[in-house]
């Protein structure tokens, strides 16, 4: 049998995953914690952890990357609007706590955003009917 559902494209999967939905649907209710997702999409069925190995460090290779990514444009943003004269402790207070709350705020957009991207080259299966 086929489906006549499109897959969805670039954009809007990015959307679906900063509103923590399914990438794949856009089904809510994917997260049970901050921390802790379904196993299975509860509208499509869409399997969460994909079966392959080092698919977990996927996603957190994606929330390191976002807050050393933030933690270097605010240390920067910060250092160029008070050049020449920083203030050093400051920039280093904000910025270090910047890079500890960063990573534990953005972790379920790093889990959905990286789903997204996975679904981008590797499709999800059309439901089996039967």
């Amino acid at each position: 049998m086929s489906t006549s559902r499109q897959r969805p494209g670039l954009f809007l999967i990015l959307r679906r995953a900063f509103r923590r939905r399914c990438p794949n649907c856009g089904a809510g209710g994917i997260f049970t914690a901050w921390f802790r997702m379904v196993q299975r999409c509860p509208q499509c069925g869409l399997l969460f952890e994909r079966g392959e190995q080092g698919y977990v460090v996927g996603a957190y290779m994606f929330n390191i990357a976002v807050a050393e990514l933030a933690f270097v444009v605010l240390f920067l943003g910060m250092l160029v609007a008070t050049w020449p004269d920083p203030p050093w402790k400051i920039i280093a207070w904000v910025s270090g706590v910047i890079a500890l709350i960063l990573p534990i705020l953005f972790y379920p957009f790093s889990k959905t955003l990286f789903l997204g991207f996975d679904l981008l080259f590797h499709p999800a299966d059309p439901p089996a009917s039967g």
